[in-house]
């Protein structure tokens, strides 16, 4: 009799679900810049499942290296169940904010499911399924010296073409006489 209250007061964890996949909308974020994640879970349990919270911590720093953790959580509403055997896929929004450190940076997205028990009929806390995504924040100087690069690139050619039109017209003859020859009076025969 003990047991059975045992198991009562003890929560019931079980691992059902899993994150298949999670990628980010563009391969490279700028600073100020917003995006989503999009997070596919699969059911591999035996029986439906229900996702109670979906975040994402970003774990960045500003640019004068204070460390933040943002979190964001779904725009999704929740609970969401998969069946057994399914898949979903939820998207994650976020916005960076316009004083972020460039470089690669850790985030941490998380679910927390619940599992469906067909014996008792009641949801039982499940696993907490984790993924940990690269985010790429391109530095703002990047852009500006490949802008920079294009002019100077524009600028070589220009000299250049201005160098090759004043050699050939430098080397061609220069001819005083008019090439056109007058014709010839007419004479009276």
């Amino acid at each position: 009799m003990l047991l059975p209250l045992f198991l009562m007061i003890i929560p019931f964890v079980a691992y059902a679900t899993t994150i298949t996949s999670c990628t980010f909308d563009k391969d490279t974020y700028h600073q100020g810049q917003t995006g989503y994640i999009k997070v596919t879970m699969y059911n591999d349990g035996d029986s439906k499942i229900e996702v109670t919270e979906l975040t994402a911590t970003i774990d960045y720093y500003y640019i004068n290296r204070n460390i933040y953790l943002q979190t964001v959580y779904t725009n999704a509403t929740l609970p969401v169940e998969i069946q057994q055997g399914q898949s979903n896929t939820c998207y994650i929004p976020f916005s960076l904010p316009t004083n972020i450190a460039s470089g690669y940076t850790n985030v941490h997205v998380r679910a927390k499911t619940q599992l469906w028990n067909n014996h008792s009929e009641t949801w039982f806390t499940s696993d907490h399924p984790n993924y940990e995504p690269t985010l790429y924040i391109e530095s703002p100087y990047k852009q500006q010296l490949e802008e920079q690069q294009i002019i100077n690139n524009n600028t070589t050619t220009m000299v250049y073409l201005f160098a090759a039109t004043t050699i050939l017209f430098a080397s061609m003859p220069y001819s005083s006489q008019s090439s056109i020859e007058e014709p010839e009076p007419a004479t009276n025969l």
